[in-house]
């Protein structure tokens, strides 16, 4: 999908009307026990768990049963989207999942154990949380023409940090590099933190970073950022331009998640999810919470979510090919 054609789709999802439904109606009998939400990472508050958690606690508010966060981390989300996957279509469980999971993997795992679109009912696109670019303060830029001329003056002299081959931070940085035609060195982390640390430290000089990574050390001076890669201004950060206001129409990237059913779902109870995590998505609390994980709220239909997936799994796999990254 051309980007702009992406950045349409998406701000239809972000403008989507959402009816008001102060009492959503549930399938008869749905739920009698609790639900199972499958989390494909670790917990311990990283941004993917904590925003599943307060959707959990939005849902318990909502639904006569309670909504279990089950922590399934492996294999770059693959184990616990598999388990959802052939989890018992019933309503019973669902698979929190994110782009790495279900965008980038089918390009970076030649047998997935998973078909992300054939093996899944879509229920929503929650929201997406935006890469930044950011520098070592001491490169002395501040700009994106600054980088970009940097960077073109000195080939392979710039190293930039990601959590791992195929995380949103090294697609991100390899969406730059092919839209300038730049050489920059791809250095991964199996601690993205110590990422951070030699960014600062001048080990490296470059970070195409969640937002929710660097922020707090952008606000204390320690990084100069340079653009979001969204097409809008963070809220975390309101005085960073995007890529877009910074000369780079197009330079959009993150990390954005969805929930969905097992394939074969009743449509009344993906209906019905639908409908609720919509109304979550619209209340002012929850709102708060969830930007203050640095999400920018989405939702709309099931349907656009197939339609965002399919693109998404398109643009993530030309990415992977071009950077060479692969987990076979």
């Amino acid at each position: 999908m051309p980007d702009t054609t992406r950045r349409v789709l998406l701000s239809a999802l972000a403008a989507a009307p959402v009816p008001a439904m102060a009492q959503t109606a549930l399938p008869a009998g749905w739920p009698d026990h609790s639900i199972r939400m499958i989390v494909p990472a670790a917990g311990g508050g990283g941004t993917a768990d904590t925003i599943a958690r307060i959707l959990a606690q939005e849902l318990d508010k909502r639904l006569p049963q309670r909504t279990v966060v089950d922590n399934r981390a492996g294999a770059n989300g693959n184990v616990g989207a598999t388990a959802a996957a052939r989890a018992a279509p019933d309503g019973y469980t669902m698979l929190y999942g994110w782009a790495g999971t279900l965008a980038t993997n089918p390009a970076m795992y030649r047998d997935l154990p998973f078909d992300p679109l054939r093996d899944f009912e879509p229920v929503i696109l929650i929201g997406n949380v935006p890469n930044i670019l950011v520098v070592n303060r001491d490169l002395g830029i501040h700009t994106m023409a600054e980088f970009t001329a940097y960077a073109r003056a000195h080939p392979g002299a710039l190293s930039f940090g990601s959590s791992g081959n195929g995380s949103s931070m090294h697609l991100a940085g390899e969406m730059y590099r092919q839209a300038t035609g730049t050489d920059m060195v791809h250095v991964p982390y199996n601690a993205v933190a110590q990422g951070v640390n030699d960014l600062i430290a001048g080990r490296i000089q470059v970070m195409f970073n969640l937002i929710t990574g660097v922020q707090n050390q952008v606000k204390a001076g320690m990084l100069t950022p340079i653009a979001v890669l969204s097409d809008r201004r963070a809220a975390a950060l309101p005085d960073v331009p995007t890529a877009a206001e910074a000369g780079m129409p197009g330079l959009e990237f993150g990390t954005w998640f969805c929930l969905m059913f097992p394939r074969g779902t009743p449509q009344p109870i993906v209906q019905a999810m639908n409908r609720l995590v919509n109304e979550i998505l619209q209340d002012r609390d929850a709102q708060q919470r969830l930007a203050a994980q640095g999400l920018d709220i989405l939702g709309g239909t099931p349907q656009r979510l197939t339609e965002f997936l399919t693109s998404e799994i398109r643009r993530h796999g030309e990415l992977v090919r071009a950077s060479g990254a692969s987990m076979n």
